[in-house]
């Protein structure tokens, strides 16, 4: 996909722009996208019928797309039930999207997310967060834990680096379960302009290098089950 505008309404339901599910082997390069949901977005089935398929959306490169109004900017699930992996996003710019980098699952799902690479990023008006993982999409507050099963997802391995936000409601926000963080994200060379700065929960093996948290608030909330943050 070389070149292509896509183009929904701001207030479409579902509206989103391009839905890569259970593909191999995937170039998506210079075009843009101004819709009403998620506007680039990685998927790979549904619960039971996503895991017995089996077939992981994989070997992706998403370069040089610029994208307006839309839920997300670039977007992982949440049906990601069978897996996500080696996906490179890179030189893309996100402007006055409601989040910029997405990653979204919940129970029910199965599915690992890994080996994500994510570079050279630039956003700016994000109505919400620039950077979110949220497990609990769907879920109520208070919820049951259950044992980890072949339901629980997983988002481990995700390497991001050179994102600059020039304004966002807030930084990032990181919303694992609590059986199953989000596990070994590094995020490197990297700034943000917030009204809010990092929120963590449920999230293990975050490393921070060189990242510029520019908030008038705190620029690092520790919620729950916060273990191994790595900040140099």
């Amino acid at each position: 996909i070389d070149n292509v505008n896509i183009r929904n309404p701001w207030y479409a339901q579902n509206g989103d722009g391009l839905d890569l599910e259970s593909c191999n082997r995937v170039l998506v390069v210079n075009s843009r996208f101004d819709v009403g949901d998620d506007a680039i977005c990685v998927k790979s089935g549904r619960d039971k019928e996503g895991r017995d398929r089996g077939l992981p959306c994989r070997d992706v490169l998403i370069q040089g797309c610029t994208v307006y109004h839309g839920h997300g900017g670039f977007v992982i699930g949440s049906e990601m039930s069978g897996g996500c992996r080696d996906i490179a996003v890179r030189d893309c710019m996100f402007i006055g999207t409601d989040t910029g980098l997405r990653f979204k699952s919940t129970r029910g799902r199965g599915g690992i997310v890994e080996n994500i690479h994510i570079d050279d990023i630039k956003m700016t008006d994000i109505a919400g967060d620039a950077l979110v993982f949220d497990l609990y999409y769907g879920i109520k507050p208070g919820a049951p834990v259950p044992l980890v099963s072949e339901e629980t997802p997983q988002f481990r391995g995700i390497r991001l680096s050179n994102i600059n936000c020039r304004s966002a409601r807030r930084a990032a926000f990181f919303n694992g379960l609590p059986e199953m963080p989000v596990r070994n994200i590094t995020i490197t060379d990297s700034r943000f302009t917030a009204a809010e700065g990092f929120h963590l929960n449920h999230t293990d093996g975050l490393a921070l290098t060189n990242v510029t948290i520019n908030t008038p608030s705190d620029p690092l909330k520790l919620g729950d089950d916060v273990t191994n943050l790595a900040i140099k």
